[in-house]
């Protein structure tokens, strides 16, 4: 199945036509899709990578149309981790700069995992180190059959350690340790069975995995059930069984005020179907 999509956000201030936005920003049907925009480097990350990434994910996020995010790359590589140039010049850093240039992909990657709206990541081929760590900012992942992950940062003497709690949220725990010491990589059918993605397919059934996903996601679910839910697991993780318990009650209780309960329920007692929109 084709799907057509245009550019809705300039993420880039370049004003040469010949040098394209490093980040692409496109929407359909409520499917915001954000797209890594350096083939040529296999969609490494740098620090203007980092920053089109971010506004994308802010306008994204800010934009009452959006009712799900699909992140991907260019190319045949989803993402490498970071460049060359990128890591040449962080080695030259002084203390300061490598804190801020840390925290920038910090905010990022907090910023995707803790956005409201769904995210997936459409892994269309290898996500590495960081790259790997960026997919797994997302809700849900789905990757071709012949896509490797991994964290082989502590192979370049590196340490693997904003990526470490999204990572050991989705595997298991020893599993987890075993990719982040080794710094070796993983095909997909490994990855699934370690709890990295959700989805394994052919690349002929990418776009109509992730995309009848999305669909389902705009059109089937309320928009304030999800964005509540997506906000009671970030809030449940940190607390012990009781106290999320108890947070998840008081929850259970708000939800029934809002605007999309009514709709629903309303809906669903009258035997009709809910249409959800923004």
């Amino acid at each position: 199945m084709a799907y057509s999509i245009f550019v809705i956000y300039p993420m880039s201030n370049i004003t040469d036509a010949a040098m394209p936005d490093l980040v692409l920003s496109e929407l359909q049907d409520a499917i915001c899709t954000i797209t890594l925009n350096r083939p040529d480097k296999r969609n490494a990350l740098n620090a203007d990578v980092v920053r089109e990434l971010q506004a994308a994910f802010d306008a994204a996020e800010q934009d009452d149309s959006v009712r799900v995010i699909v992140l991907t790359g260019e190319g045949s590589a989803f993402c490498a981790g970071a460049d060359l140039a990128y890591l040449q010049a962080i080695n030259t850093n002084n203390v300061m700069e490598n804190a801020e240039d840390s925290a920038s992909l910090m905010r990022l990657m907090y910023s995707i995992r803790s956005c409201v709206k769904p995210t997936i990541a459409r892994l269309n081929g290898h996500a590495i180190a960081g790259g790997c760590g960026l997919a797994l900012t997302c809700d849900i992942l789905i990757a071709v059959e012949d896509a490797k992950l991994g964290f082989t940062e502590v192979r370049i003497g590196f340490v693997p350690a904003i990526v470490m709690k999204l990572l050991m949220e989705r595997a298991h725990p020893g599993h987890a340790r075993e990719l982040l010491i080794r710094g070796n990589l993983i095909d997909a059918a490994q990855a699934f069975e370690y709890g990295l993605l959700n989805h394994v397919v052919s690349a002929e059934r990418l776009d109509d995995t992730v995309y009848g996903i999305a669909r389902e996601i705009a059109t089937e679910t309320s928009p304030q059930a999800v964005s509540m839910t997506k906000q009671l697991l970030l809030d449940i993780a940190q607390r012990d069984l009781e106290g999320a318990m108890h947070f998840a009650s008081r929850q259970n209780a708000i939800s029934r005020e809002t605007k999309d309960f009514g709709k629903g329920i309303g809906s669903f007692l009258k035997k009709e179907k809910p249409e959800w929109k923004e």
